[in-house]
C-alpha cells in the first residue's frame, strides 16, 4: 500500500506561483510513474504532468499543452517527494489537484489540494 500527500496549494493571484509537493510513504525510486491530475468544478479530471523513472532508462517527464512552459514536475527521491513548481497561474489553473503513483500495476492517489487563481 503506498499513501500519498499533497500540500502547497492555496489562493495565488494570476502571475504567481506555487509549489505542490506530494510525500510518498516510499521510496519514491520505486514508483514507475508519478504524477499530477487536476479537476476544475464541473470538469473532467485532465492530466497535468507526468515523470516516469527507471533503472535502465533516462527519467522522462510530460505536460498538457495548456501548462508547458509554466509547471515543472520533478523529483526528490532522498525526500520521497514529487513537487509541481507551478509559474504564471492563469485563473483557469483554479482546480483542485491530485498526485499520483504507479506502482506494480496498481495506481494510487492522494486526497488532492485545491488551488485557486484569482484575476
Amino acid at each position: 500500500q503506498v499513501q500519498l500527500v499533497e500540500s502547497g496549494g492555496g489562493l495565488v493571484q494570476a502571475g504567481g506561483s506555487l509549489r505542490l509537493s506530494c510525500a510518498a510513504s516510499i521510496g519514491i525510486f520505486s514508483i514507475n510513474t508519478m504524477g499530477w491530475y487536476r479537476q476544475a468544478p464541473g470538469k473532467r479530471r485532465e492530466m497535468v504532468a507526468t515523470s516516469t523513472t527507471s533503472f535502465t532508462s533516462i527519467d522522462t517527464t510530460n505536460y498538457a499543452d495548456s501548462v508547458k512552459g509554466r509547471f515543472t514536475i520533478s523529483r526528490d527521491n532522498a525526500r520521497n517527494t514529487l513537487y509541481l513548481q507551478m509559474n504564471s497561474l492563469k485563473p483557469e489553473d483554479t482546480a483542485v489537484y491530485y498526485c499520483y503513483g504507479i506502482r506494480l500495476q496498481t495506481t494510487y492517489w492522494g486526497q488532492g489540494t485545491q488551488v485557486t487563481v484569482s484575476s
